[in-house]
């Protein structure tokens, strides 16, 4: 979406990158309709860790001064085309009427790991280790009013870390509004997906790893017969041989399934049974795998009633547990 039409997650001009406050460098939202608004009740919020040298000279350098490599801004755009999609499906339902949500860049996140005693924590830092550091670098900045309906997103570059991953969310901090005032908290690993897989499955986890944080267990459950929202996700066999995975998806689709070429370098061993996210004939024969940002009816109807919920707890002053 141009900057014309108020687009989430538009890329800044010069003049706004030296107005903006608090680290939020490039700041536009939208309500339902499409009309944009100056506060958002959503937030947004995604941070760029640090890339490496040898990383920067694979994109020539593309975007170093202000810490946004192409792999970085692609997801970025795929996260706000994930929530238009969302709030376009809304609006057709006359539902999330006068909601916006803004799309946001935040500063640099380091992880000042090196005080610690050498260890594999300071080596090759554990998932929760990487989203605690986060969490700590976030508070102790000035995010604005409203933190509890903030999702903060880490762009992280760490192709070797397998205690990363290819991400995850914060292990208390897993979702939208859980506690009342901090928000929820998720990485995603770029520097894996760039360097083991390509930008189509880089494009699909940050979305994955975003909508993490707006899908509860019970509303999961409620529309997909399971807690785990992975399994809203959808692979479905084209009549070509080809399985085509959508973001929610991405992870568990890859290569140790019988009869798939492609696919995710290292599937994801999370709470999804391959065979549920299937559709069509479970016995066709698959020959590879292709990806879609296209987010499956179920996922979009999980985000849209996960926003209603904390929408309405917030009102409340009341955390959306769950």
């Amino acid at each position: 979406m141009s900057e014309e039409t108020g687009g989430i997650g538009r890329f800044p001009t010069r003049r706004e990158l030296l107005a903006a406050i608090g680290g939020a460098a490039a700041t536009s939202s939208v309500d339902a309709s499409g009309v944009t608004t100056r506060e958002a009740p959503l937030r947004v919020r995604v941070y760029p860790g640090p890339v490496s040298i040898r990383a920067w000279a694979r994109y020539g350098f593309s975007g170093i001064t202000r810490n946004w490599p192409p792999p970085f801004r692609d997801a970025f755009a795929a996260i706000e085309d994930a929530l238009n999609q969302v709030l376009s499906y809304a609006s057709r339902q006359s539902r999330l009427t006068e909601f916006d949500v803004r799309l946001e860049r935040g500063d640099l996140v380091q992880y000042p790991l090196s005080e610690a005693s050498p260890s594999a924590e300071s080596i090759i830092p554990s998932r929760d280790t990487v989203l605690s550091v986060f969490r700590d670098q976030v508070r102790g900045r000035n995010v604005g009013a409203g933190a509890e309906s903030t999702a903060h997103v880490l762009f992280a570059w760490a192709p070797l870390n397998y205690r990363l991953g290819y991400g995850g969310t914060h292990p208390d901090l897993y979702r939208l509004g859980r506690v009342l005032g901090d928000g929820a908290y998720t990485a995603v690993n770029l520097g894996a997906t760039e360097v083991w897989d390509s930008r189509v499955v880089s494009r699909n986890m940050a979305i994955h790893e975003t909508l993490h944080t707006l899908i509860s267990p019970s509303i999961a459950e409620a529309i997909g017969g399971t807690e785990c929202d992975h399994d809203l996700g959808t692979a479905v066999r084209t009549d070509d041989g080809t399985l085509r995975v959508s973001p929610m998806a991405t992870a568990y689709a890859g290569p140790d399934v019988a009869g798939i070429n492609g696919g995710t370098r290292w599937p994801g061993t999370g709470c999804a049974d391959i065979d549920r996210i299937h559709e069509g004939d479970p016995d066709a024969a698959v020959d590879q795998v292709e990806y879609t940002t296209e987010l499956s009816d179920a996922t979009l109807e999980a985000v849209t009633r996960f926003l209603e919920y904390v929408r309405d707890r917030l009102a409340n002053d009341q955390p959306a547990s769950g």
